[in-house]
């Protein structure tokens, strides 16, 4: 008999997810100047501590101070202060409030960090696991903003791979010692863990690179330091991409390094996918001509983006416990994915920012229908002169930052606003 979803789960790490609606990451980037979680995240995961999730995922938190995705997002120094410390436990207190554990999500964005973002120059290269440049798009437009915006990155060093790993560690364990529940380590959406993980964008030919497992090397490493520095209860989960499986031949190298994570300690495994040169994030592996799987008319194949390469690991490694992220939109969706067994928890991001409160007050609430358990997002595009430039990241980062804007608004005791539908 499958789960439902008002069942609990327990992690093999011990801990409990009180149902599978879990609230996936989605970045804030509203830091302080010091790049601390202050009030706003207090308002904002006091929110959604009270909605009747699961479990909550932090937005990113990067571990690196050099290398950052963006101004505002929550930074770990090399050594944290007491007022740093202090923010974090405060955070940690709001989010759990309710007992809703919640996990930050570790991050380090390799070539995705753009020009002087962190404490580097401008004209600093930003680190990735070979000197591959970002490819946006085949205009003219997209060159220039990949050229511009990234540049060419700096193949890593041993040394500087070993550091990263380190950095992963302390944030983990900053984590454990603030409250926190546990940690999800960010190996997809192209960041840095994900350029090591493809050969797109890995060419190294050292230990860390030149087969699946060597490019899967990094993962397990920084699963191994984070586990060395946090008691056994303390829950680590992962993140992976799926963006990258276009055939049966990258396919098996993907279920190849899949099996290497699982083999370690990790206490689940988040599926999704897509990465600022390949949006499906938005759309999907449903989209991809390519996908392992053909969509169907049901509401599961409607609505879930990444169902296809889900049901190969699952099929594949049957006892890891898989988390499901992206396009979910109704109860029905969200149970029929526990019923084909393609995952054991349910990750559900924008709908968590528009509505806070829909897991308790609807998606679990047996008052409210089938047919009115679910909530429908319009996709905001851009407008002006902005819909005239032909270049995919613009479109896309219209919709992405509208989120961001309504994440600030909760953020700051507001209410929260969905986008308009398309007609």
């Amino acid at each position: 008999m499958s789960p439902k979803l008002g069942d609990p789960l327990t992690m093999p790490c011990g801990l409990i997810f009180p149902n599978r609606l879990i609230k996936a990451a989605m970045s804030e980037g509203m830091a302080d100047k010091k790049n601390n979680p202050d009030a706003k995240y207090v308002s904002l995961y006091s929110t959604w501590s009270k909605g009747g999730w699961g479990g909550i995922l932090t937005g990113e938190v990067e571990i690196s101070p050099v290398y950052t995705g963006g101004p505002s997002h929550v930074t770990i120094p090399p050594t944290p202060t007491p007022t740093t410390k202090s923010a974090w436990s405060t955070w940690a207190l709001a989010s759990q409030a309710h007992n809703t554990p919640t996990l930050p999500q570790l991050v380090h964005p390799g070539r995705q960090s753009p020009a002087a973002s962190g404490t580097r120059s401008f004209f600093a290269k930003s680190i990735a696991p070979s000197a591959v440049g970002m490819h946006l798009g085949p205009g003219v437009l997209d060159w220039v903003l990949s050229k511009v915006l990234f540049g060419t990155p700096r193949e890593m060093t041993v040394s500087e791979i070993d550091e990263v790993v380190q950095q992963f560690a302390a944030a983990a364990k900053l984590a454990w010692e603030s409250g926190f529940k546990g940690v999800q380590i960010h190996a997809a959406h192209g960041f840095l863990l994900t350029q090591f993980l493809s050969g797109r964008s890995n060419k190294r030919m050292d230990k860390y690179g030149g087969s699946p497992a060597n490019r899967a090397r990094i993962v397990v490493e920084v699963i191994r330091a984070v586990r060395s520095v946090v008691p056994e209860g303390f829950c680590v989960g992962i993140k992976v991409n799926s963006a990258d499986v276009g055939g049966r031949e990258s396919l098996e190298e993907s279920l190849e390094q899949i099996g290497l994570i699982a083999a370690e300690a990790v206490d689940f495994i988040e599926i999704s996918g897509g990465s600022m040169e390949n949006l499906r994030m938005a759309a999907g592996d449903r989209a991809d001509e390519e996908a392992p799987v053909k969509a169907s008319t049901s509401t599961l194949h409607r609505e879930a983006f990444f169902l296809s390469y889900a049901r190969a690991v699952r099929e594949r490694y049957p006892d890891v416990v898989l988390m499901l992220t992206g396009g979910f939109r109704s109860r029905q969706g969200m149970q029929e994915a526990l019923d084909c067994g393609a995952c054991d928890l349910v990750g559900v991001g924008r709908p968590a920012v528009i509505w806070p409160r829909l897991a308790g007050e609807v998606l679990l609430n047996e008052a409210v229908s089938e047919e009115e358990a679910k909530v429908r997002l319009g996709i905001v595009r851009p407008k002006g002169l902005a819909a005239w430039v032909p270049v995919k990241l613009v479109g896309a980062g219209v919709d992405v930052m509208y989120y961001v804007k309504q994440i600030l608004r909760l953020g700051v005791g507001k209410k929260t606003v969905a986008p308009p539908e398309q007609g």
